[in-house]
């Protein structure tokens, strides 16, 4: 009989307790702050020189790439994330276009292209380019990360893949390398 009696008041009081409230969804939760920054400092063998800063905001989102080069003759002028950071041997030893995916060198709207095909950035009478990118694949986390990697601005305009050259494809005909910086991680 005390063993009902135990068992039934255990039962009573199990029943006056309510069940843990759902964990909240997501979108009820504070975010935790995901914004990267990192930066690379352009330098070259003559005058050209530069600043590039990137933001990531939140991981899969785009990369603001804001951009100050001095030094450019007048006119458009290539710029590309390179596969290497190796910079012993000035900007040659950055390797190729930074291409994960192995596609054809294209520009930086199209479907097909390189990560790294950023496209021209246009030097103004003063020699200066100056401007902001945005662009979904140059994460600054990930798998796919640009940490580590360089930028090189080139002495020519870049045909965007479609000069009809065999270099087109890989190069866009974009010519010699003018200044590069790696890219590493920012305070800010």
């Amino acid at each position: 009989m005390a063993m009902q009696v135990l068992i039934a008041a255990m039962a009573a009081h199990a029943l006056t307790f309510a069940p843990p409230p759902p964990f909240p969804p997501a979108h009820a939760l504070p975010q935790q702050d995901a914004s990267v920054s990192a930066v690379a400092v352009l330098n070259g063998s003559s005058s050209v020189k530069g600043i590039v800063n990137l933001s990531q905001q939140a991981p899969g989102g785009p990369t603001n790439v804001e951009l100050k080069i001095t030094g450019l003759k007048p006119g458009k002028h290539g710029f590309h994330l390179h596969q290497f950071g190796d910079l012993s041997n000035s900007c040659l030893s950055a390797g190729p276009h930074y291409n994960p995916k192995k596609m054809s060198h294209g520009a930086p709207g199209d479907r097909m292209r390189h990560a790294g095909d950023l496209g021209n950035v246009v030097a103004g009478l003063d020699g200066i380019a100056e401007t902001t990118i945005v662009d979904l694949q140059i994460p600054l986390g990930g798998p796919n990360s640009v940490i580590g990697r360089a930028f090189v601005v080139h002495e020519l305009e870049d045909d965007l893949g479609k000069g009809g050259q065999e270099l087109s494809l890989t190069t866009g005909n974009a010519g010699g390398r003018l200044a590069c910086g790696v890219v590493g991680l920012s305070s800010k």
